[in-house]
């Protein structure tokens, strides 16, 4: 007789801790990436030398694999440093995103709407941090250009700039007509 389970759970859970960290440290490349260009942004995290910073997913759906911990403690440079699956024993800053719809909030983010994030602990450190989310901005061109050529890249960045307004359109319509269901399936019969 076969076996009804469709799944080994023990290897889905070690395949998911492999991709979350290894999701994880290029998140923290791509981010350090970011901060490393501007260095204002440098020499404000590099006041907070040592200090962690936690994001905690709430209400997050069981029918999905966890998450991996998202820990960063920043280095004596300004930058960022994972701090592997086991997190900070005592975040400094403790940031709280709801979570009890991933695809919404990921549609969100794409029409350019910020999540509510609750923010505990140090107050100095939330306002760099909020600063460096108001300011940082990827230049694609600019990195694109290294590997290309500049007008190749200012060609390629004209492209991706007019998909990336299409897609962000769309998702801010999606984010719409669900906002607006939720809201209709919310509301009391009316008589």
């Amino acid at each position: 007789m076969k076996d009804p389970r469709v799944y080994n759970p023990p290897m889905l859970h070690d395949l998911n801790v492999l991709l979350g960290a290894a999701a994880m440290e290029r998140l923290t490349l791509f981010t350090n990436h970011l901060i490393a260009s501007e260095p204002i942004a440098l020499r404000k995290l590099a006041l907070h030398s040592g200090r962690c910073m936690q994001l905690f997913l709430a209400d997050w759906p069981k029918l999905l694999p966890p998450p991996p911990v998202a820990a960063f403690r920043i280095t004596p440079a300004g930058l960022l440093e994972w701090c592997g699956g086991q997190g900070c024993a005592e975040p400094d800053l403790r940031l709280t995103l709801v979570a009890s719809n991933p695809a919404l909030e990921l549609a969100r983010a794409v029409a350019g709407s910020r999540p509510k994030v609750d923010v505990a602990g140090d107050a100095l450190l939330a306002t760099d941090l909020n600063w460096l989310f108001d300011n940082l901005r990827w230049d694609v061109e600019d990195d694109l250009s290294r590997i290309v050529g500049q007008a190749p890249a200012r060609e390629i960045s004209r492209v991706v700039g007019g998909i990336v307004a299409g897609l962000r359109e769309v998702a801010s319509s999606v984010t719409g007509r669900l906002t607006s269901a939720r809201n209709a399936a919310a509301e009391p019969p009316r008589q």
